[in-house]
């Protein structure tokens, strides 16, 4: 190939590169809903997870899973969903057996007006889903929520957990004693409880300290679905805000914990850190700077790779 023809096939080149990322554009545009369920299922297939189908009294409760190994069990916060996980798991599925389900009233998981969704019952409700796909000993995480859900599981039923991952997790007074859930105690307002779908950015502005990459679609399915939850939501936020707060337990004292908090979490208090260290023993603390309140998804090489190393550390 003569050096014209070169350039001729270099500039064919970007000419036909250019035209793909418009249609990309145009397509994430045009058909959010589309779009986004495209690029939902690509970070899932990097990920090595699928999507599976169970149910549990009253719900169902759709999960993902992936990798193969001892099951690592990880639970998503309030107005989160199973793919709060999805970047983190990339470097996961390689190790563990991986298992990111839905809790009932959030994602694709079934939602019921009239049920209670208090902490002790969505942890009862995570046993059932357990108790099918899982039976036996996990190892346990959770976000927020899901923390909160991961705790009150383990005080419950101490023989099936191996350890825990609690990242920036709800139930303690140190955390819910962030100047947010203050301002939601006095007024009822919270940036988790969308009632428009143009409300969802300042949701991600809330959650994050710096906001990770979210394409268009991906954010306009999210803010839809979570206005539509509004409603629904309000109630569980209050369900949560009224749930118990965890105390000492001394099942507590077996299970090593790793305590993961964003330095910069904004929804729940930084001190909180320290409150689940007390609770449990066997725990060690990792405070991320520059991170918000989702540290899987703001820095999930770098939460994997801490979560690799304390597991390492177990007997």
């Amino acid at each position: 190939m003569d050096p014209q023809q070169l350039v001729y096939f270099i500039s064919a080149l970007l000419s036909l590169g250019a035209a793909l990322l418009m249609a990309l554009v145009l397509f994430d545009r045009l058909a959010p809903m589309a779009a986004a369920r495209a690029g939902i299922a690509l970070e899932r297939l990097r990920s090595g997870l699928r999507l599976r189908q169970a149910s549990v009294p009253g719900f169902s409760m759709p999960y993902l899973e992936g990798g193969k190994g001892d099951t690592l069990v990880l639970v998503h916060g309030f107005a989160g969903d199973k793919d709060n996980f999805t970047r983190v798991a990339r470097f996961l599925t390689p190790h563990y057996r991986v298992i990111c389900p839905d809790l009932p009233g959030f994602g694709e998981a079934g939602r019921d007006p009239q049920a209670g969704y208090g902490m002790a019952e969505q942890a009862e409700r995570l046993r059932a889903l357990l108790d099918q796909i899982a039976p036996g000993k996990v190892h346990l995480g959770g976000n927020s929520m899901g923390g909160f859900i991961a705790a009150q599981f383990a005080a419950a039923y101490p023989e099936r957990v191996a350890s825990l991952w609690l990242l920036d997790a709800a139930g303690t007074q140190a955390s819910h004693s962030s100047a947010l859930l203050q301002q939601y105690e006095a007024s009822g307002a919270m940036p988790l409880l969308v009632r428009e779908e143009q409300e969802y950015a300042a949701l991600l502005d809330a959650c994050t300290h710096e906001r990770p990459f979210l394409p268009h679609s991906v954010q306009t399915a999210l803010g839809r679905r979570a206005a539509a939850d509004f409603a629904l939501h309000t109630a569980i936020m209050r369900q949560l805000a009224d749930s118990p707060l965890l105390q000492p337990q001394p099942q507590y004292a077996a299970i090593p914990a790793l305590v993961v908090w964003g330095e910069q979490d904004r929804i729940l208090h930084p001190s909180g850190a320290a409150a689940f260290a007390a609770l449990f023993p066997r725990s060690r603390t990792v405070m991320m700077p520059g991170v918000g309140h989702l540290p899987m998804v703001e820095q999930p090489g770098q939460a994997a790779r801490d979560y690799l190393a304390f597991r390492r550390s177990l007997p």
